[in-house]
């Protein structure tokens, strides 16, 4: 804008009057500037412009997703309970100083005489797993049928069971204790572990409430449901009867993803033997903190990444990588050299400069919105018809674009500068599909992958600590792999648990299902 709101709020009648025929000009026409500027922004939908489709508040929206007039405001709906009453809340509420506040003398956490809460087990034992070798350790003679057992400790499983009349809850009780051989030596057996990873503190063991299709039913209303641990909590105490705390909802969804961890060496080999790969990238809150979830897709394979907004985030992943990119105009992907631009970002773009009220900016968005027109149109016969040489038969519309972003790159008006310095800067990458029409010409795949867990960042605001950050995405790369190769996640994943819960080796996802 050429104008600020300290200028504007120094402008008045008398001051208009005041100035000369030519200073008056001179201002009506940064005015005229700002004012089309305005009008740009306002006219802006996500068909015109890189806005997403869910930028716009309910009532502006339509079936199409096109964003016609803004709607008159609903009316505000009754008062559910008096003014006063309302009023008072608040006072009543600050009356009380927080635990932790600086003002107040509570220590945060639990107040000494309030009644503690402790785990309470109310469902019936459904069955019970004594844990016995059946050989010496020390000099290999099996034990027998009756040799003597004693139990030294135990532990209670809830888990679910799925079978052909739905969800069956289970609560197990699981024995472990020692056996005498008569050679002298005492067999023990005890709950199986994971031994510690860097990078994690979550422990991954067999001593848990929690059995592996539960917590892949808790990973599955937490990620793919989207809902936060005490609706989850909620969920399972009314529907399957099972009482959890919210931290242990929570447990089990940073265990989750350290057992899938391995996993990822999997994804990361596969992305690089692809000849395709799509890339995105969005902005994620770590702890209030702004960072950013990245998204890697090929034909079989979706891997997410939270990090910096930097290419070394992905740099090792792409070092053995030798296919083609698709991606955005975002400068970082220029470190790649086999890349494909994204046709439907610049038509949005030239979209808007095509509506745009500046004359000079609209005139320039009808060029290429023409030419990629035309590009386009010939990629789809070419593809119908792989004789047809599009790099030479695009010669003359192609010169004449580049002659017009040479023309513009240096033009008043920021929006068609910044579009035209992109044509140039990304040239080749733009038409790299004339000479391979076969290839995609949109990265709409990537963008679809990340939809819905920039839906599940706006409920929940993110993550709080790294370590859950990078258990959501493996989770989460886990989860729409699975659904790419056909392979419903959920029982992998409780597969995954419970053989990691034992020490024992991460089994691979499978290929597709034909």
């Amino acid at each position: 804008m050429r104008l600020t709101d300290h200028d504007l709020k120094q402008f008045s009648q008398e001051y208009l009057a005041s100035l000369a025929p030519e200073q008056l000009l001179h201002l009506s026409k940064k005015m005229l500037d700002d004012l089309r500027d305005a009008r740009d922004r306002l006219n802006q939908t996500p068909q015109n412009s890189s806005r997403s489709s869910g930028s716009y508040a309910p009532w502006q929206q339509t079936d199409s997703g096109d964003k016609k007039e803004p709607a008159e405001p609903a009316e505000e709906a009754p008062e559910s309970e008096p003014k006063a009453e309302k009023e008072a809340a608040p006072r009543e509420r600050s009356a009380r100083p927080a635990a932790g506040d600086p003002k107040s003398n509570r220590k945060a956490g639990k107040q000494p005489g309030s009644k503690g809460k402790g785990r309470q087990v109310e469902m019936s034992i459904t069955d019970e797993v004594v844990h016995r070798l059946t050989e010496c350790t020390a000099c290999g003679q099996p034990f027998g049928q009756q040799a003597p057992f004693q139990a030294t400790t135990g532990l209670y499983v809830l888990d679910i069971e799925r079978n052909e009349h739905g969800l069956h809850v289970s609560h197990i009780k699981h024995l472990y204790g020692e056996s005498a051989c008569p050679c002298g030596h005492v067999t023990q057996t005890k709950p199986g572990s994971c031994p510690d990873e860097p990078g994690w503190t979550v422990a991954l063991t067999e001593w848990h409430l929690v059995g592996p299709t539960l917590a892949a039913l808790i990973i599955c209303l937490s990620l793919r449901l989207r809902l936060s641990r005490p609706r989850i909590r909620e969920f399972l105490q009314d529907w399957l009867g099972i009482s959890l705390s919210v931290d242990c909802i929570n447990q089990c969804l940073t265990e989750g993803g350290r057992a899938v961890a391995p996993v990822e060496d999997q994804l990361v080999a596969e992305i690089q033997q692809s000849e395709l790969l799509h890339a995105d990238e969005t902005g994620w809150k770590e702890s209030g903190r702004t960072v950013w979830l990245w998204v890697l897709r090929s034909v079989t394979v979706t891997l997410y990444i939270i990090g910096r907004r930097s290419w070394e985030v992905i740099a090792n992943i792409m070092e053995q990588f030798g296919g083609w990119l698709m991606s955005d105009g975002y400068g970082q992907y220029r470190h790649y050299g086999k890349r494909l631009r994204c046709l439907a970002h610049l038509i949005r773009k030239a979209r808007g400069l095509a509506e745009s009220c500046h004359p000079a900016a609209a005139e320039f968005g009808q060029i290429v919105l023409q030419t990629m027109a035309q590009v386009i149109e010939g990629i789809y016969l070419a593809r119908g018809d792989p004789t047809l040489d599009l790099t030479e038969r695009f010669t003359v519309e192609l010169a004449q674009l580049q002659a017009a972003c040479e023309q513009h790159r240096d033009h008043a008006h920021e929006k068609t500068r910044q579009l035209a310095r992109e044509f140039l800067n990304d040239w080749t990458a733009i038409w790299q599909v004339l000479a391979y029409p076969h290839l995609p010409i949109t990265n709409n795949v990537a963008e679809q992958a990340l939809r819905h867990w920039v839906i599940a960042r706006k409920i929940s605001h993110g993550t709080r600590t790294a370590e859950g950050s990078r258990a959501y995405t493996l989770l989460a790369s886990v989860i729409d792999t699975c659904r790419q190769r056909g392979i419903l996640p959920w029982p992998y994943i409780a597969q995954v648990i419970a053989e990691r819960r034992q020490g024992k080796v991460a089994p691979h996802i499978p290929q597709a299902v034909a």
